[in-house]
């Protein structure tokens, strides 16, 4: 269903838009995935006879075409078409049981095999033998590196206590076969010059207050084929497209405080983007909103009752909850384990279950960010319910087994030259038990009074977050908000404010989560972990928390700007 969807997308291009130039090389010769499996097979075999063979190779080519305009303040800064074809190769050595990607304990950094990642290019021509010959070359160099690492690791093993988790280091999964046909350059339809002017259009309003530090307006339109063969026999081509337009503007208070606001737009095709109109009249409220900022009151240190709203809520699920789930997090002795042996246990409230789908590419008409067919292991999306009813069902899975879930479901994932590890999709937070947000404000309000406290607060919008999973530092999360409002008791109208940073740490602030909205909203995102930065999107409705924390954000000590803006 979701692959006929995807191609009706893809037709309904082809109805809008002038047809710019493309390149030709966009049309991946479809031999390609035939010279990866030959090389493939014919370096296994030339290895075979090693003294340490490798048991599992694969490649992948992620084959990317992608255009990137960015204007400010009404001119255009950066008008770029970029073609690339990436390789990442993986090696293992050993066996499924132990290989050169186990854990080495006490190493000084990540335990598991998580280098920097590298940048191999592939010519964008076909020509047979230039492939092939970084193919040789870079299955050559990741033996080296891999027959390298097992003698660490077996090394490591022998000086060490047993392992608690005494998993294999690699599942034994079903090699799938998936061929999705190339997009046609006549349906990839971006009209530059168009979109050139639509940037400078949406900048420039930012000129309409002279204490605007900075106002942007970019859009990145992203074409990707990507390919996988593996030396168990999968073999999958399919396209991903992506098309995120960003208006972003900051102001300085004086206090040296730098203030930005941010709205994002995601699609598969141009025509889901919104009309001028639309995004226009975003970039007003957003300056009307920085203005505001400016003069608004610093907030001090608080802990006690909150909202966060369905944008909020979703970061703070992925950023306290998401990654503590990622099941290659609970095999390693480095990490915190929040979650590991609570599985069978209530975590959330009766009425809360979390899901992660990557298998949905629309929800209500929204597009979804972290929606795929196939992992970058080769393994097919699945769904996942990983809390149902409150209680915590099972983790997200790549092909790292952890006790009781050896197998993968679909959440192996890294951008190119990056390994892949388990990470998060599209998150989707559900309740049997939704709120209108007027009963969320007043059990707010009755909470807040029952503190004793003058105000609570409304975290309305965020731009992201971090969190520390790992044992050797506090346990915690950060979330950035960017528009907060204090909410008083006395019936005083709300109040915007600015300085703040959500704090905590995650099972003291999951324990506060009481009841959630009616209104589930979606935010679009780029998660960035141990393999790189993936598309994800999280969508929840606002929740109500009895107790949070906030901490005063750093801000610059530089004064504003002496001259008058031009």
């Amino acid at each position: 269903m979701f692959y006929q969807k995807f191609l009706l997308k893809q037709l309904m291009l082809s109805a809008a838009l002038l047809l710019m130039f493309v390149p030709q090389s966009i049309i991946a010769q479809e031999n390609l995935p035939d010279i990866m499996s030959s090389e493939l097979e014919r370096n296994m075999e030339a290895l075979k006879n090693q003294e340490v063979p490798p048991y599992y190779i694969n490649y992948r080519v992620d084959d990317i075409l992608s255009f990137y305009i960015k204007a400010s303040f009404g001119d255009l800064i950066k008008s770029k078409e970029t073609k690339e074809r990436l390789l990442t190769t993986m090696v293992r050595v050993g066996n499924n049981e132990l290989d050169n990607f186990h854990e080495i304990r006490e190493s000084g950094g990540f335990g598991f095999y998580f280098p920097g990642g590298d940048r191999v290019y592939l010519p964008i021509e076909n020509n047979e033998n230039a492939i092939r010959q970084i193919l040789w070359l870079q299955t050559d160099k990741k033996y080296k590196e891999a027959t390298d690492k097992y003698a660490k690791v077996k090394a490591n093993i022998a000086v060490k206590v047993e392992e608690e988790d005494k998993s294999s280091d690699f599942s034994i999964e079903k090699a799938y076969q998936y061929y999705e046909p190339p997009i046609e350059p006549e349906d990839i339809k971006f009209d530059t010059k168009k979109w050139e002017e639509k940037v400078k259009l949406y900048s420039k309003i930012f000129l309409d207050d002279p204490d605007i530090l900075k106002g942007d307006a970019y859009i990145r339109y992203k074409v990707e084929r990507k390919y996988f063969v593996s030396s168990e026999g999968g073999k999958i081509v399919q396209n991903m497209v992506y098309i995120r337009l960003f208006i972003r503007g900051s102001i300085k208070a004086d206090d040296g405080m730098v203030l930005p606001l941010n709205k994002t737009y995601f699609a598969y095709s141009t025509d889901g983007l919104p009309d001028d109109l639309e995004v226009m009249n975003d970039v007003k409220k957003l300056v009307k909103k920085l203005k505001l900022l400016k003069d608004a009151p610093v907030v001090e240190p608080y802990a006690g009752p909150a909202l966060l709203s369905g944008p909020a809520s979703g970061v703070f699920f992925h950023e306290i909850f998401g990654h503590r789930i990622e099941g290659q997090r609970q095999k390693s002795v480095s990490d915190g384990q929040t979650f590991k042996k609570k599985v069978g246990e209530k975590v959330l409230p009766d009425h809360l279950s979390i899901i992660m789908d990557p298998t949905i590419d629309n929800y209500n008409g929204t597009d979804l960010n972290g929606f795929y067919k196939y992992d970058d292991e080769g393994i097919l999306a699945q769904k996942v319910v990983v809390v149902k009813d409150g209680v915590l069902e099972q983790f997200l899975m790549s092909r790292c087994p952890i006790e009781n879930f050896p197998n993968s479901n679909g959440h192996g994932r890294a951008e190119p030259g990056r390994q892949p590890v388990t990470r998060q999709s599209n998150l989707l937070v559900v309740t049997t038990n939704p709120l209108p947000m007027e009963k969320l404000r007043s059990m707010l309000i009755e909470e807040t009074k029952k503190q004793n406290k003058e105000y609570a607060y409304l975290f309305q919008s965020v731009v992201g977050g971090f969190t520390m999973t790992g044992r050797y530092l506090p346990n915690s999360f950060n979330v950035t908000p960017t528009e907060v409002y204090r909410i008083y008791v006395d019936g005083r109208p709300d109040e915007l404010v600015r300085g703040v940073d959500l704090v905590g740490t995650p099972l003291a602030m999951f324990s506060q989560i009481r009841e959630v909205g009616d209104t589930p909203e979606v935010f679009t995102g780029t998660c960035g972990a141990e393999s790189g930065r993936v598309p994800v999107t999280a969508i929840s409705p606002a929740i109500f928390v009895e107790q949070i924390e906030m901490q005063k954000k750093s801000k610059s000590q530089e004064k504003s700007p002496i001259l008058p803006r031009p």
